[in-house]
């Protein structure tokens, strides 16, 4: 498989995203959830002939990004999608709140499991809700899973939405089916809605493809929304558009009752940067995830090399590392420890939940092999 190279770090620092804007040049910035990787010439090709026609207007509705994005899901995922059944807006997050306003009154139990991405427990209040937090099930060392009987009892408890990261975020999980089906049966059996969220699925790794929600069984279905979006596979997150997606008329009833101006939200290059990588964006996604299945590996040899006091375990999807740091001793939030001492940015542990995330960092690996080298190398300086 041919690799996607990342780009050079002396071009990487011209950008102007979060990434690179946050922190001074002597920093090496491993946090935020962006990719060093080129653009995906087909989408790169479809903005500039945008730009070239003035094609700067308001995007026409979500028909274009549905279209794109169901054969795109059927051939990667199995998954069955009704472009009928799509409403487009910004965001993986303002759709999740959107959804939420509709499935949950104010004051009701929304589930979310962490170490978890940390707007996760934003998104709950935001929409008026109250924040359920059952940890998953297992560690590092074994793996994790869905804590089911705690997902029972809380939603006994009277919690009406389960919030599920599928796959999940940070831990890299792919979800067994068979957990999703019994998620989705608690979810029947009480009364409530599983809202999912599944930007990361285009990023599994082939031999552990994640499983769409609303594709395990028709309970799914009834009970499920899907809330998605090529923003991280084809690294678009600035320019707007993700999909809400239902496959029941308990779901469709959801989207209906969204304000008009929830599908406005989507930028007219937001679309048409998704109906090219959908239709497109293949190739250089096939690249990409052969570079991070290296990088992945990679990380492990180094941390075992370098750091071996640090528990790592390779990511079935993703291109985040969940690092456990406590060895090092650099307390509850080794990122600041990191950040001063070896001027490497990695993303808070504590935010991703505070018990959960304690002693913990996660780390962006969609970089070229000598950052990632670099990094691990100044961890390693840092503990002295």
């Amino acid at each position: 498989m041919q690799r996607v190279p990342a780009d050079p770090i002396d071009l990487l620092r011209t950008r102007t995203s979060a990434k690179w804007a946050l922190y001074p040049d002597d920093v090496l910035p491993l946090p935020v959830a962006e990719m060093d990787y080129p653009l995906a010439e087909p989408i790169a090709e479809a903005l500039h002939a945008a730009i070239r026609r003035s094609d700067t207007g308001y995007a026409a509705g979500s028909r274009p990004v549905a279209e794109a994005f169901a054969p795109f899901a059927a051939q990667r995922f199995g998954w069955d999608v009704d472009p009928e059944r799509v409403t487009c807006t910004a965001d993986v997050s303002m759709g999740i709140v959107e959804v939420l306003r509709r499935c949950v009154g104010p004051g009701d139990g929304v589930i979310v499991m962490p170490p978890i991405y940390p707007p996760f427990f934003d998104l709950v209040t935001e929409a008026g809700a109250r924040l359920v937090e059952v940890p998953m099930s297992g560690g590092i060392d074994e793996g994790w899973s869905l804590d089911l009987p705690g997902i029972e009892s809380a939603l006994a408890g009277g919690a009406r939405a389960i919030l599920l990261c599928n796959p999940h975020n940070p831990i890299g999980l792919v979800h067994e089916a068979s957990d999703l089906r019994a998620l989705a049966d608690l979810a029947e059996r009480f009364g409530a809605t599983v809202v999912s969220d599944e930007v990361h699925g285009p990023l599994s790794q082939p031999t552990s493809r994640y499983t769409p929600f609303l594709t395990v069984s028709d309970t799914a279905r009834e009970v499920g929304v899907a809330v998605t979006a090529a923003t991280k596979a084809f690294n678009l997150a600035g320019l707007k558009a993700a999909l809400i997606v239902t496959a029941s008329e308990r779901g469709d009833a959801i989207r209906r009752g969204f304000p008009y101006e929830v599908e406005w939200r989507m930028s007219q290059f937001g679309s048409i940067a998704t109906v090219a990588a959908f239709r497109e964006g293949g190739p250089w996604l096939d690249g990409v995830l052969a570079s991070l299945d290296d990088s992945r590996r990679l990380l492990a040899d180094l941390l075992a090399d370098e750091l071996p006091g640090v528990r790592y375990r390779i990511p079935d999807a993703t291109y985040l590392a969940w690092l456990d740091l406590s060895a090092l001793g650099w307390g509850d939030d080794p990122a600041v420890h990191a950040l001063e001492h070896a001027r490497v940015a990695l993303a808070n542990g504590p935010q991703f939940g505070a018990s959960a995330g304690a002693g913990h960092a996660r780390l962006n690996f969609a970089c070229s092999p000598e950052v990632l080298g670099e990094a691990i190398t100044r961890l390693a300086d840092a503990r002295g």
